[in-house]
């Protein structure tokens, strides 16, 4: 243990120097090599790039490259992904039909009390049948998931279908024994070993169950969770195996720029569309549409509570016609109003008022949902919407108005000069380097003002100015949990058969996908992810993965470089003196050298170097 805390000492030094980023002068003016452009863009375009990328980028010729990557759609998509993606069915379910296949708990729970009618189709009645009996079982124990490890009646059970050479596997054995273990049974065996396993056990199997096995069992324990599995795994194989990497990128930029959680009530179900359907299609188009898109969609309305804004008045006159039986009081809600003005388009420094926030968030009363619950969709409600006069940022909103007012305001921002600011920073943030230099925010804003918030152009001029390819942008951005993760199975070119270990992995370095409670979605900046415990996780992660320790992921060690080369390799750059010595300290520890390569490995992916972008 001493050892490993004096190598990650040692592993510390170059990554606070490197922060302080040392260059003499403006090293925004000092430009790239050619060899290190076609690294740099690799590390900041993609999720960190694969075994004999720098060759194909290098034989396409970089500025064709990135204009490729600009362009997804001339892509041809890796077929791998395809088959990847195919088990995960709700990715391509609306939400309406994920509440029906996949029911909440309160849903099981009105079916098990005979509250609400099983469903007449004798397969899923059946189906919902097993889950409410499952629900049964737990009640008063959480969900049908979370039910106690200490339950008697749960191991005697286990102990009657498995050997105790078996349990220890399941309990001591590496994720590939686990994985032989259980694929060693029939579906009828796994399913009865599901069913009876306590919770730690249980998780055990799931994670080294196939896929299909485990959204199966899943689907009739907990079968909400199936969802936000499905889409945390979709995650991950698209950053992991896409060969649209920057779409992929943009993506994962844009949903934490529109921000939602995942396990606020309904956005268990409606968050999969919004990012598919919302994001996804905007990432490089008009800014516009992007804002348009995230403001009508059931997620965000039901996240930040505008689905329940409307005007105080004509929600008074509703109730008292139905003889004050409507329920509690409701009214304006300033939520959506105040993060669109503050996170989405101008920034808590673009000139607004509280005055604008309240006018705004008036315009868009009676935006809302149909059936929330149930996986609705977007609804206009004319009668709960304030058709008074409102002023937004100088500009006035005529009485009498619908849901144009909401747009207007919307073509207002994204029209805005300090929207055209606020957004170039953030993607230079993500792009460039935690304080990008203002000269090229300025480039960027006037691109954006003068095509109308042409998101393609805006990066195109970022990727055509200097400062992007400049020193100071060099290796200066901290990789977050997900892109550390995602980065380091690529360097290895490890076959990922079941991407929810990892997603696991990047919840506990800090960064659980789509769980981003608050508006502000994950920083755009280094100093959250950059500690001596997260450096620790992070080293942890990347032994675990060289040595084939992660469950569902496969390296190939014997198709690594050669030990001598391998950082090299890996880094796309040569190792800094402290992370050669600790390999140096690791190896000598070693008897054997049979296990070298995932050493090495393992100490690279782990070190200081890696974990920049």
């Amino acid at each position: 243990m001493q050892k490993k805390f004096s190598l990650l000492a040692a592993l510390l030094i170059p990554a606070a120097a490197v922060s302080l980023g040392a260059a003499r002068g403006n090293p925004f003016q000092v430009r790239l090599s050619p060899d290190r452009k076609i690294v740099h863009a690799l590390w900041r375009l993609t999720f960190g790039p694969r075994p004999g990328d720098v060759e194909r980028v290098r034989s396409l010729g970089l500025e064709k490259w990135i204009d490729q990557q600009l362009h997804p759609e001339r892509i041809t998509e890796n077929p791998l992904l395809a088959g990847k993606l195919a088990p995960l069915e709700t990715t391509r379910q609306s939400a309406t039909e994920m509440v029906r296949n996949y029911p909440p708990p309160q849903l099981l729970r009105a079916m098990a009390a005979g509250r609400i009618p099983y469903p007449s189709d004798p397969q899923k009645r059946q189906a919902f049948e097993q889950m409410a009996k499952r629900f049964r079982q737990a009640q008063g124990q959480g969900t049908p998931a979370e039910e106690p490890a200490s339950e008697p009646g749960a191991r005697a059970a286990l102990g009657r279908l498995l050997t105790q050479h078996q349990i220890a596997v399941l309990r001591n054995g590496s994720p590939q024994e686990k994985q032989r273990l259980f694929g060693s049974f029939s579906a009828a065996q796994q399913e009865a070993l599901l069913a009876a396993a306590p919770g730690p056990a249980r998780r055990m199997m799931l994670a080294a169950a196939p896929t299909e096995v485990r959204r199966q069992a899943l689907a009739s324990m907990a079968p909400v969770q199936v969802v936000a599995q499905d889409l945390q795994e979709a995650k991950l194989y698209r950053a992991i195996y896409s060969n649209r990497q920057l779409e992929e990128v943009l993506t994962d930029f844009w949903f934490n720029h529109f921000n939602v959680y995942l396990d606020k009530g309904a956005d268990r179900y409606l968050v999969t569309s919004y990012e598919r359907d919302a994001i996804r299609p905007h990432v490089l188009g008009k800014f516009q549409d992007l804002l348009v898109a995230t403001a009508e969609h059931p997620a965000m309305l039901f996240y930040l509570d505008n689905w329940q804004s409307v005007d105080p008045q004509a929600a008074e006159q509703i109730r008292q016609r139905r003889g004050g039986q409507g329920g509690r009081r409701r009214g304006l809600n300033e939520n959506y109003a105040r993060e669109l003005l503050e996170l989405h388009t101008l920034g808590v420094d673009g000139g607004y008022t509280q005055q604008d926030v309240i006018e705004v968030a008036r315009c868009f009363t009676g935006w809302t949902i149909r059936e929330p619950r149930r996986g609705g969709g977007f609804e206009f409600n004319a009668r709960l919407h304030d058709q008074g006069e409102k002023a937004v940022l100088g500009v006035k909103i005529p009485a009498g108005g619908g849901m144009e007012d909401g747009l207007k305001v919307l073509d207002v921002l994204a029209n805005h000069p300090s929207t055209a600011r606020f957004i170039s920073t953030q993607l230079a943030q993500r792009f460039v380097s935690d304080h990008p230099p203002p000269a090229l925010i300025e480039k960027m804003a006037k691109t954006f003002r003068a095509s109308g918030g042409n998101l393609r152009e805006v990066l195109q001029t970022m990727l055509a100015a200097g400062e992007f390819w400049s020193e100071g942008a060099y290796q200066a951005k901290m990789k977050s949990p997900l892109e550390m993760v995602a980065s380091a199975v690529r360097a290895l070119d490890a076959n990922v058969t079941s991407a929810l270990p990892l997603a696991f992995q990047v919840g506990q370095l800090g960064q659980p996908l789509y769980r981003k409670e608050e508006p502000t979605g994950y920083p755009n900046t280094g100093q959250e992810w950059v500690s001596s415990a997260s450096l620790l996780g992070r080293m942890n992660f990347a032994s675990a993965l060289a040595a084939n320790r992660v469950p569902g992921v496969h390296v190939d060690t014997a198709r690594l470089a050669a030990p001598d080369r391998l950082p090299r390799t890996l880094l796309l750059a040569n190792p800094s003196e402290p992370t050669r010595a600790a390999i140096a300290q690791a190896l000598a520890d070693h008897a054997s050298g049979g296990d070298q390569p995932a050493v090495i490995a393992g100490l690279t992916l782990g070190s200081p170097e890696f974990q920049r972008r």
